[in-house]
C-alpha cells in the first residue's frame, strides 16, 4: 500500500511512533490490543491496518468498526474519508434515520462504522452479510463495556465467522478481556507510560462553599477569559444548571450529555469545533474519543469519584506535550485521594467581566449531501451571492440533509438578509442562525 499520497491528503509528514508500531505489528493479520492515551492518534493507528486489509473488486462489508458513541462513529468516518481512498464507508448509530442506513447498505460499503445496538439491528434484519467481514475493530473497548454493550458486542462477534484480524483499542489497561472477542495470539502495544505523550498539566484548587459554587464558577469563567474550556460535571442536571447561568450572563456556551437528542449533541460539538462557542459544559460522555479541538482549560465543577475518570477528563487538554490548566472547584469538606493536599489554590474573587464574544457564529442551511451540495458549493454561494470574504467563512460541515457553516459574527445578519431570495444550486434553501 502506497502511504505517501495518504499522508499528503491527511496533511501529515509521517505516522507517529505508536501508529508505526501498530502498523508493523499488525502485519500478517496479527490480532492487536492497542493501549494509548486520549489524543495520541489511535484512530489512524487502526485505520491504516484496516485500509491495508481492504481488497478492491470485493463485494460486501470487509471491515467493521464498533464504537461506544455516535459522535465517535462520525469522527472516524470523516478521518477515513479524508484519507482519500476509493473505498466506500458508511455509519450507523442510534438516532440516525434507519431508512438512510438501509439504503447505504444496499450497495455495501467496504468499511462499516457503528454503535453496537444499531449494528445488531442491521444484522438481525439481514441488511448486510457478515460473512464478508475480515477485520473487526473494537474502538474504546473498555468504554463500550462500561456503557453496557457487552451482550451486543458478543452477538456481533459471534456473527462474524470469516474474521482474519481483530483490533481492540483502549485508553486504559484492562484486567481481563472477555472471551467473545476471540483474540488469538494477540500482541499488546502499550503507550500508556510513554513520557513523550505525558501532558504537562497545572492543577489549581478553587475553594468555595456549597451555597456559592455556581457564583465561584462564574468568577472562574471570567478569569479564564476567552479560552477554549471544558466544564465537567457528574450529573446532567448540573450541566443544565450551569448552562442556564452562563446564558443569563450573556456567555456563549454549549452543552453535551446523554439526555440530549442526537442532533442537539452533534450541533453542540460542531459549534465548539468551529469557534462559535469556546465553553462546553459536559458529563464524562465527552471525556474521551470525541473530536474536540485542543482546549486550554479543564474545569471540574464536580470531581469524579474515581481517578481513572479524572485522568480521562484531563486528557482533553495538554494533548501531545501541550500545556494545560486544570481547575478543581472544591469545598473544605471534600477529600479525594487522587488530589494532592499541596495542590496550589487559585483565587477568583472579584472577576466579573464577561469574556468577549467568539469570532464566529454558526449558520444552518437546509441542504446537504442528499441534495448534491458540498463544501465548495457553499463557499461559492457565500462569497458570490453573500458577498463575504474568504476570512469571513470558517469551518463548514455538510451532513445528509443539512449543512452548518461558521460565519464571522459581525457579518451574519447582513448575510442572511442578502441571501433571503437567493438559490443554492438552483434550489431555494432555508438559512438561519443555529441555536
Amino acid at each position: 500500500m502506497e502511504l505517501q499520497p495518504i499522508y499528503q491528503k491527511l496533511q501529515i509528514q509521517d505516522m507517529n511512533q505508536m501508529q508505526k508500531s501498530t502498523y508493523k505489528t499488525s502485519e500478517n493479520n496479527t490480532d492487536i490490543v492497542l493501549l494509548s492515551p486520549t489524543g495520541s492518534g489511535k484512530t489512524l493507528a487502526f485505520l491504516f491496518p484496516v485500509l491495508r486489509n481492504l481488497k478492491k473488486n470485493v463485494q460486501g462489508v470487509q471491515a467493521l468498526i464498533l464504537v461506544p458513541a455516535r459522535e465517535l462513529a462520525l469522527q472516524i468516518e470523516q478521518v477515513f474519508k479524508s484519507m482519500g481512498t476509493d473505498f466506500k464507508v458508511s455509519v450507523c448509530y442510534g438516532g440516525h434515520d434507519k431508512k438512510i442506513e438501509v439504503n447505504n447498505l444496499i450497495e455495501a460499503p467496504a468499511v462499516l462504522i457503528g454503535t453496537p445496538g444499531r449494528v445488531v439491528y442491521h444484522l438481525r434484519n439481514n441488511n448486510f452479510d457478515p460473512k464478508t467481514i475480515k477485520t473487526l475493530v473494537l474502538d474504546e473497548f473498555d468504554k463500550a463495556l462500561e456503557l453496557g454493550f457487552h451482550d451486543d458486542m458478543e452477538f456481533i462477534s459471534n456473527s462474524l465467522k470469516g474474521l482474519s484480524q481483530r483490533i481492540l483499542t483502549s485508553a486504559t489497561a484492562m484486567d481481563e478481556i472477555p472471551a467473545f472477542t476471540g483474540l488469538k495470539d494477540e500482541k499488546v502495544i502499550s503507550f500508556l507510560k510513554e513520557n513523550d505523550i505525558k501532558p504537562d498539566l497545572q492543577l489549581r484548587k478553587v475553594m468555595t462553599i456549597p451555597e456559592e459554587k455556581l457564583d465561584t464558577l462564574f468568577n472562574l469563567v471570567c478569569k479564564i477569559g476567552n479560552k477554549r474550556t471544558l466544564i465537567f460535571c457528574n450529573h446532567r442536571d448540573a450541566v443544565d444548571r450551569i448552562s442556564e447561568l452562563l446564558h443569563q450572563m450573556g456567555i456563549d456556551r454549549e452543552t453535551f450529555h446523554g439526555g440530549m437528542e442526537q442532533d442537539e449533541r452533534e450541533r453542540a460539538l460542531l459549534k465548539f469545533r468551529n469557534d462559535s462557542a469556546r465553553i462546553l459544559i459536559t458529563t464524562d460522555l465527552a471525556a474521551r474519543g470525541l473530536d474536540i479541538p485542543e482546549v486550554e482549560s479543564i474545569v471540574h465543577y464536580q470531581l469524579p469519584p474515581k481517578e481513572d475518570a479524572f485522568i480521562h477528563r484531563n486528557g482533553r487538554t495538554a494533548r501531545m506535550n501541550a500545556k494545560g490548566f486544570v481547575y478543581l472547584i472544591m469545598t473544605e469538606e471534600e477529600n479525594f485521594p487522587f488530589i494532592k493536599n499541596d495542590t496550589p489554590e487559585e483565587s477568583v474573587a472579584g472577576f466579573t467581566r464577561v469574556p468577549q464574544k467568539t469570532p464566529f457564529q454558526t449558520v444552518y442551511i437546509s441542504a446537504g449531501k442528499k441534495d448534491k451540495v458540498n463544501k465548495v458549493d457553499i463557499v461559492g454561494y457565500l462569497l458570490k451571492k453573500g458577498e463575504l470574504q474568504k476570512e469571513d467563512v470558517g469551518i463548514i460541515e455538510v451532513k445528509d440533509t443539512t449543512s452548518y457553516v461558521a460565519v464571522a459574527r459581525n457579518k451574519v445578519n447582513a448575510l442572511l438578509r442578502k441571501l433571503q431570495n437567493e438559490k443554492l444550486k438552483g434550489k431555494k434553501v432555508k438559512m438561519e442562525i443555529a441555536y
